[in-house]
């Protein structure tokens, strides 16, 4: 895959993931709602790492987001909105989608008895965000690197 096709497949996947958050949430699906969540969260975060040429198989891009932050001189609106996305990123990372899909096993506890109402809309507000975010750091990168000798 070529890094502007990463790139455009990783935000339609956290787009249509943030859908069905969406329509979980109408239908009162709390767990689903956050699993969808989770999904669109991580893939807007593999989103931005496309744009630096990463693609990396995991549930927890906010650990490869710190690294490019700190291994790359970027300008000041790229850093500003990796450094806005790492919240959300963590909040909703591999903890999260494992309590999603496998519940508490610690406790016993399914997962279907651990999400609520509110934990579903906390979610589904990080997954909107950070979907817009990706998709500003998208055409935010694409302006910058124009801007760069030889860029276009």
């Amino acid at each position: 895959m070529s890094t502007s096709r990463d790139v455009d497949y990783r935000i339609a996947l956290a787009a249509g993931f943030l859908a069905e958050a969406d329509q979980d949430f109408t239908l009162e699906r709390w767990r689903s709602c956050v699993d969808n969540a989770q999904l669109a969260v991580e893939n807007a975060g593999k989103a931005a790492l496309a744009l630096f040429g990463i693609a990396p198989k995991t549930h927890d891009p906010a650990r490869q987001i710190a690294t490019v932050l700190r291994q790359q001189e970027l300008p000041t609106g790229v850093s500003e909105l990796l450094h806005a996305m790492l919240p959300d990123l963590l909040v909703l990372g591999t903890e999260t989608h494992f309590l999603t899909d496998y519940g508490d096993e610690a406790s016993y506890t399914l997962p279907w008895d651990l999400f609520t109402q509110q934990t579903a809309e906390e979610a589904l507000q990080s997954a909107r965000r950070l979907v817009q975010m990706a998709r500003t750091l998208q055409d935010t990168i694409g302006v910058w690197r124009q801007k760069q000798p030889g860029g276009g």
